[in-house]
């Protein structure tokens, strides 16, 4: 599968054919001043050349119990209008590293600035230093806007922003992310880099039905993804390329289905080229799907796949990011795992961040990770490569203390 790319005479970046740089997404894993390769996050201290900010991570990694890496690996939800007091307990008694901010809110920036800061106070410390709390949203657009009111602006469905000039929608791009940043949010669980065949149109319940595609073409859909993440780069919050290796050719919504399948999509389709594109631009963090994709691996879900996370977007598409799930702790897809086993399933197959947006399958899923951990030493190594990414991304947000 080939990207084309032409060659610009003076700087030699590499640009998409939509003219935005490749290079200008890497500035979403270079927040605080790390030096990466784009389409790399580091995820060792040898993959960096910032000494200094590689050691921060180790220092803070060094020191974390197990119960503490085993929550720096959860992401719970928490409403964004009203946040439950006993949810956020369950979260900081649990270690949680990560908070999605989920529902709907008419609050605008202020109102919801003041939420999070409230509750970044309870992240867990680490030799006198705070882990800092990464905080997310859903900011697609169009149906899918957590947040809205006084300084938020609303945001066109993905379909909408895919018919706007690429410098364009950069530019509403970074304007949307620099509210979220007002806001205190600091990843944004978004763009939607699914193909969407026209043919099938809203018939795809998760993505068509409600216009969250950027186009029915692999090009259209690969230059507005890297154009709403350059953005988003610009004004410093990270996104997330969702949902891997695409929902495009599907028909029902793992969110409210069992047994969503897709039988077309192979591990050299098309429709992959947003994701290759986005994750050889710097992509800091990208979103696993829990279908089954028969002609990649017919056994597993997606999300609990190795063959899908550790060979194809680790392996053959070199992503060395976040590596963060669908939702696994209200979705119909994955209810007949408990809680523990999505947990354990999904860090098994390579994955980094679990994401629930039920606060209550905390506890298990924790206890679970804690349990494997102390049973099998490689599933140990496996929790602490993703400890390591995961730190990674927050020192590059600034939420770590690398004095």
């Amino acid at each position: 599968m080939t990207i084309r790319v032409r060659q610009q005479p003076r700087s030699r970046r590499p640009v998409l054919r939509t003219g935005v740089p490749l290079v200008t997404l890497a500035l979403a894993v270079t927040a605080c001043g790390a030096s990466v390769a784009p389409g790399a996050m580091a995820d060792s201290p040898r993959s960096t050349a910032a000494g200094p900010a590689a050691t921060c991570t180790d220092r803070y990694l060094s020191g974390m119990t197990t119960a503490q890496r085993a929550g720096q690996l959860l992401m719970g939800g928490v409403s964004a209008a009203q946040p439950d007091q006993a949810q956020l307990r369950t979260l900081r008694d649990n270690h949680v590293g990560s908070v999605m901010l989920t529902g709907r809110s008419t609050a605008g920036t202020a109102a919801t600035r003041r939420l999070v800061d409230g509750f970044r106070g309870q992240a867990d410390r680490v030799a006198g230093r705070q882990i800092g709390l990464l905080v997310a949203t859903d900011q697609e657009g169009g149906r899918v806007q957590v947040l809205r009111g006084p300084g938020f602006s609303a945001m066109p469905t993905g379909l909408s922003q895919g018919g706007l000039p690429t410098a364009t929608l950069r530019t509403e791009a970074a304007a949307w992310a620099q509210q979220l940043k007002s806001a205190g949010v600091d990843l944004n669980l978004a763009p939607v880099a699914d193909v969407v065949p026209a043919a099938l149109g809203t018939r795809n319940i998760p993505i068509g039905s409600f216009q969250r595609e950027y186009g029915h073409t692999p090009d259209v859909v690969t230059s507005h993804t890297a154009a709403f993440a350059a953005g988003f780069a610009q004004s410093g919050v990270m996104t997330t390329l969702k949902h891997f290796p695409g929902l495009g050719q599907v028909i029902g919504n793992t969110d409210t289905t069992a047994g969503v399948v897709d039988s077309v999509t192979t591990a050299g389709s098309a429709a992959l080229t947003p994701f290759r594109a986005g994750i050889q631009a710097g992509s800091p963090f990208v979103m696993i799907s829990s279908a089954t994709y028969t002609k990649i691996d017919p056994r597993h879900l997606a999300a609990f796949s190795p063959t899908v996370v550790d060979q194809l977007l680790r392996g053959r598409f070199g992503f060395r990011g976040v590596v963060i799930s669908d939702d696994l702790g209200n979705a119909v897809a994955v209810r007949s795992f408990s809680p523990g086993q999505r947990a354990v399933n999904f860090v098994a197959a390579g994955g980094d961040m679990i994401l629930t947006v039920r606060p209550s399958t905390v506890p298990a899923m924790a206890q679970a990770l804690q349990t494997r951990m102390r049973q099998d030493a490689s599933f140990r190594a496996k929790v602490d490569a993703a400890v390591r990414r995961i730190l990674d991304a927050k020192r590059n947000a600034g939420l770590l203390d690398c004095r």
